[in-house]
Parts: structure tokens; C-alpha cells; sequence
């Protein structure tokens, strides 16, 4: 099986839709389109190509920051959507590779949260793995989530923070919140025009910590997807400024995926997000 090459900036792909781009999968997929282990290639072979994938990702990284001279360090979160636990499991041990793991965190991030449930045991058997939630959270699926990832990164409205509030034990839960910055209406999101009112009511909940803001960008050309990004990097400066906020911990942006890290690098991205890059095309149903 051929190893996954890199998407262009060109050909930009959705980490959560399942738009995808010239990249082999890892793995064969069943008819519910979860990506399982193929029974041809041993674990160790399997760990050897995320292991290159990454490290071809994090070489994209590297190039973007030189290219457009960003000074911040970025990170790279895998989105583990649709894989087995096996194969989170081996994301998550390939992530803790010496080369990486010196400079970057171990962090993984699930769409759903049955599907978090059921990687957790595999994702965290790695020492230091984060597991975030990066896809919707519905409030009857709060106390799941709360057993078993780190951070989430999908607060968009002041009823899901309170209710995260509400049910969060042992000190504060880190989030982010996400903003809508493309304006469709199939993502979720808080609008711009309504950030900072969300922002200064989640500030005044004593369980949740804003640690950074997530979006998904729309799709496009640079033209359209980078003021995107800037409009995140603005809204984040401003947070920071008008709540004193990020002076033990600057805030992240997590923005960015396989197909517009680039993009999002250049305007201030510190987490950029891949699936497709490093496991290949997910199965449609």
C-alpha cells in the first residue's frame, strides 16, 4: 500500500465532512465507515507510515512558518475520526516518537463522542496523549464526554457552556471557543459580531477556562480563506487584550487542516488540524 502524500494547499478538504483529496487510506473501512486495521500490514508497519506521515506534516509546518515568517510555534492534532481504536492507538504512540514529542504534545481530537469513548483507553495508554473534542457537543452527551477527553474545543453558545459548567468536577475545564468566521450555515459557531459577549459570560463560569478559539474555515481560494484566518487572529488579540487573558499561557488558534494549514499558519494558527494528510481519504457511506 502506498504511503499517503500530502494534500495541497490547493485542494482544500474538510477534516469533519469527509472531503477528501488524492491520499491513500491507512486501513480498509467498513460499510459504517470506520477505518480498521488491515489484516495484510502488522501494527509495526502501520506505526512506521503515520510516523512518516507526520513527520511530512509537521515538515508542511516548518515550510509555512518559514515561508510566511510566522513566529509562533504550531502543533499538530490529529482528528481520529472514523479510525478504530487500534489504529487511535498507534496515532497517538507514532505522536510520542522522540523526534516529535521533544518540541510538540501528543494531542488527538474526536468528532463524536461515542467515538471518543471508545478510543480513549487506546489514545491515553500513551503517556501525556491529549484526547479533544473537536466535533458538536450535544448536552445529553455531557457527562461521556467529561470521563474521557481534555479540552473541548466546540463551545459556541452560553447553554452548552453552563451546562458543561454544571457537571464539570475537579477544577476547571479547559476550552475553546469556536467561532463561525465563514458564515455558512451548515458549520457551527459563534458569529464574530457575537464573540465577545459569549467570551465575557463563559469568563464568569468558575468550571470552564478559555484556552483558545477553533474554527472551520469555509472553502476557497487564498483570497477567501485567509481573511478567515485573520479574522480568528484578531478576535483572539482582542480577547487576550480586553480580559487579560494568556499571560501564563497565550491563547491557542486551532485552525487549519490538510488542505489550508498553510493559509492558517500565516495568519497566526498555533494547532492545525489533519486527518486526510495522515490517514488518507475517509469512506463515504
Amino acid at each position: 500500500m502506498p504511503l499517503n502524500t500530502p494534500m495541497s494547499a490547493d485542494n482544500p478538504a474538510s477534516e469533519t465532512t469527509g472531503q477528501t483529496g488524492n491520499v491513500s487510506a491507512i486501513g480498509k473501512t467498513s460499510s459504517s465507515a470506520e477505518a480498521s486495521l488491515p489484516t495484510s500490514e502488522s501494527s509495526d508497519a502501520i506505526l512506521g507510515r503515520l510516523r512518516e506521515n507526520i513527520a511530512r506534516v509537521y515538515q508542511r509546518i516548518e515550510d509555512a512558518r518559514a515561508t510566511y515568517q510566522a513566529i509562533q510555534p504550531v502543533h499538530l492534532e490529529l482528528a481520529i475520526k472514523t479510525q478504530s481504536a487500534e489504529t487511535c492507538g498507534l496515532a497517538a504512540q507514532a505522536l510520542a516518537d522522540p523526534q516529535f514529542v521533544s518540541s510538540h504534545p501528543i494531542l488527538l481530537g474526536q468528532n463524536r463522542v461515542q467515538e471518543a469513548v471508545a478510543s480513549a483507553e487506546a489514545v491515553k495508554a500513551t503517556e501525556g496523549a491529549s484526547l479533544h473534542l473537536i466535533g458538536p457537543l450535544q448536552r445529553n452527551k455531557i457527562n461521556q464526554a467529561l470521563k474521557v477527553v481534555d479540552l473541548v474545543e466546540t463551545v459556541d453558545s452560553l447553554k452548552l457552556a453552563e451546562a458543561l459548567n454544571q457537571r464539570v468536577v475537579g477544577g476547571p475545564l479547559p476550552i475553546f471557543l469556536q467561532v463561525n468566521v465563514s458564515g455558512e450555515t451548515a458549520k457551527s459557531g459563534v458569529a464574530p459580531a457575537e464573540f465577545f459577549r459569549l467570551a465575557e459570560a463563559v469568563l464568569a463560569l468558575e468550571n470552564l477556562k478559555i484556552a483558545g478559539l477553533m474554527t472551520v474555515a469555509g472553502r476557497g481560494t487564498e483570497a477567501e480563506v485567509r481573511p478567515q484566518f485573520a479574522t480568528m487572529q484578531a478576535l483572539r488579540d482582542e480577547l487576550a487584550q480586553r480580559f487579560d487573558l494568556g499571560r501564563q499561557k497565550p491563547l491557542e488558534l486551532s485552525m487549519g487542516m490538510s488542505g489550508d494549514m498553510e493559509w492558517a499558519i500565516a495568519e497566526g494558527a498555533t494547532i492545525v488540524r489533519a486527518g486526510t494528510a495522515i490517514f488518507g481519504p475517509r469512506a463515504t457511506r
